[in-house]
This record gives C-alpha cells, structure tokens and sequence, in this order.
C-alpha cells in the first residue's frame, strides 16, 4: 500500500503559483522528470511524496512559504478534474460541495483518508449521523462542513498542501456561486505560521487555528444559492460517466487491498480493530474475515502488510521523524516500530532512510 498520488492538474496548479511569483518551475519539473507529455496526460500521476518535495523545492526557489495559498488563488473547477466539472454544473451550492467530496478520489488518492462533506438532518443526512461526526470533530450541530482529512505531523512539506486545498476549495465555490460571502469560517488543524497575515488577506471570512480539522463551514443560507453555470443535463451525464469510473476503481481492488485501505487511516496513533474496520466497509465482521479468508489472508494479516508497506514508504519517502512514523502507524512506542522495521526489511530505519535518500538523491542529480 502506498501513501498515495495525485493528478498532474495538481502540478498545473503549481506551475500557475510560480508564474504568478515570476519564477520558472521548469528546472524544477526536469528535476522530477515531469514533461510537457505527462502533464497532457488525463492518467498520469505523480506521488504524493513526490509532489510534497516538488512543493517544497518550489518554496526554497521563490521564497514564498505561503505558496500553498498562492496555487489555492488560481485553482479553478477544471483543476480538480470530473469532481470539479460536475461542480461547474451542479444546481446549487450544496450539491456542488457534494461533488468534490465525492469524486475527489477520480483525481488523486491519500492513505490517511479522504475529503467529506456533510450536513445536518434539513439538508438530507440522518441526525444521528450528524451528530456523531459533530462530536467527533467538534463542529457545531447547524453547520455545513467541506471537510480535508488531517495530514498531521505538519512540517515545511506538507503545510502547503491544506493551504492550497482550502483556499483553492473557496475560490471554486466562490467562483461558482459568483459572490464572496458563502464561507462562513475556515479552519486549520495546525498553530498559525509565520505568515498567518496571508490567511487573513486571503479568505473572507475569520480563519481559525489549532482546530480538531482542516474544514471550511459554509453558510447554511448558501447551499440552496444557485451555481451561475448549472446545467441539470451536463451534470446528469458527467455523473453517469464518474459513477463509471468509480466503479471501476472499486472493481480493480482485491478485497484485501479495499480493506487496506480502510485501515490506513485508522492507524493514527491506534491499531484499528476488525469491528471498526467492517464499520467502515458497512459490512458485518464475520463477512470481513470471510472473504479475506476466501482470498487466502486473514484480518492480521492484512493489519501487518498494511502497517508494513507503510512503514517503508514513510520512512523512505517523507522527512517524519521515526517517533511520528510510529505513531502515525498505531505503535506502542519508537522501539517497537524500529524492531518491527527490521524484522521486515533487514535493517534499521534509519539506515534504510539515509541509503534511500542518496539513491534518490544520486538519480536526481543526473
């Protein structure tokens, strides 16, 4: 299981920023080895890990660390791909909102999780549902929530990456709707940077630190305003289409790998249990370990190739210390990760991070 990847519009987005900036990206892409054909390309995808380092060489280049606003500045629909053109002619606010959550995983794909979107029982979701995720989140009980999974520990390479998925989440919606006044507050999981300043020029709306999430709460009085190119028709055939395409996502995993999937973001700071995991799948537990037994595994022992292939990834591929890492993947401490480590590749974490690191580092130079 890999941490995860996204699409190319994502880089395009980038390259945006950095004009703006008057920086030239495209050293930085050879570097990466991402060309004018891949960028074209509507499969082509690129590494989460990859595009962090991507994001971070481009904030060193320009010395804008706040260059994760700067791309959320010049998204538009058509950079979050089928999710952001069923938005483009959904009916109204809700509805659009509905889709970006819901189509997000067409464009890229994240082993800590996935964007929600949920509203209370007068817009359609169950009470109780409703107020389980308040809880959970701490949301209060009459607000409309656009929601980014936690990507915590934060640190210079991941940071940018909430600040250009809120902020470029409030120039679509805006964009949309055709006012400025449909976001209500916007929330940030980590403490306020040095340049917190930005926030305030950026959004228009109060921004608020050190929260449970990453959300946007949207104006419950918004989500029934119209979108200015709604088009019942357009959308109607772009879903049959994404519904599709879904599909076949779904179709191309083994049961293991869906269930993998499952339990990756789970696994921050604890070990997921089977009854959570078949809650998330909708299933009854004995049917989870059925038909992982019919696939010749069993529910530990996916449990362990997940934490394992995650283990390598994040240690070969991200800057997370390996305290974090062991948190991140439901160790009981640094010990224990770092025995589990060695046991499954032959060697320490650290030494398999700083041999990584010069491979890459010797394939990049040339």
């Amino acid at each position: 299981m890999k941490l995860g990847d996204i699409s190319v519009s994502y880089i395009e987005i980038m390259s945006k920023a950095m004009v703006q900036l008057d920086e030239d990206i495209t050293p930085l892409l050879d570097k990466y080895s991402i060309n004018s054909a891949s960028l074209s390309s509507p499969d082509a995808r690129v590494s989460i890990p990859k595009f962090m380092r991507l994001g971070y060489d481009c904030i060193k280049q320009s010395d804008c660390p706040w260059l994760g606003l700067m791309m959320g500045e010049v998204t538009c629909p058509t950079n979050l791909g089928i999710a952001g053109l069923l938005a483009l002619s959904a009916q109204n606010i809700k509805q659009a909102c509905e889709q970006i959550a819901t189509y997000e995983r067409l464009n890229k794909y994240n082993s800590r999780g996935q964007s929600r979107f949920f509203v209370n029982r007068a817009f359609g979701m169950e009470q109780d549902k409703y107020l389980e995720l308040s809880r959970e989140y701490g949301i209060e009980q009459d607000q409309a929530v656009l929601m980014f999974y936690s990507i915590n520990p934060y640190n210079d390479y991941n940071l940018f990456v909430v600040d250009s998925v809120l902020s470029g989440w409030q120039k679509v919606i805006e964009s949309l709707s055709g006012r400025t006044d449909v976001i209500e507050k916007v929330c940030f999981e980590f403490p306020a940077p040095d340049y917190s300043d930005k926030y305030h020029e950026l959004f228009h709306c109060p921004v608020l630190f050190e929260q449970t999430s990453n959300y946007l709460v949207i104006k419950a009085e918004a989500l029934a305003w119209p979108c200015i190119n709604r088009s019942a028709s357009t959308f109607v055939h772009l879903r049959r289409g994404a519904d599709q395409e879904l599909e076949k996502v779904r179709l191309g995993l083994s049961f293991h790998e869906k269930v993998s999937r499952v339990i990756g973001p789970l696994l921050d700071g604890s070990t997921p249990t089977l009854e959570q995991v078949s809650e998330q799948l909708n299933m009854a537990p004995w049917t989870v370990r059925r038909k992982l037994v019919e696939e010749g595994g069993s529910f530990q022992q996916t449990l362990n190739d997940t934490r394992r292939t995650l283990s390598i990834s994040y240690v070969r591929d991200t800057a997370l210390t390996l305290g974090e890492i062991a948190y991140l993947l439901g160790f009981g401490s640094p010990t224990a990760f770092q025995r589990a480590f060695k046991r499954w590749t032959g060697e320490a974490p650290g030494r398999f991070r700083t041999s990584r690191s010069q491979k890459r580092a010797n394939e990049e130079g040339h």
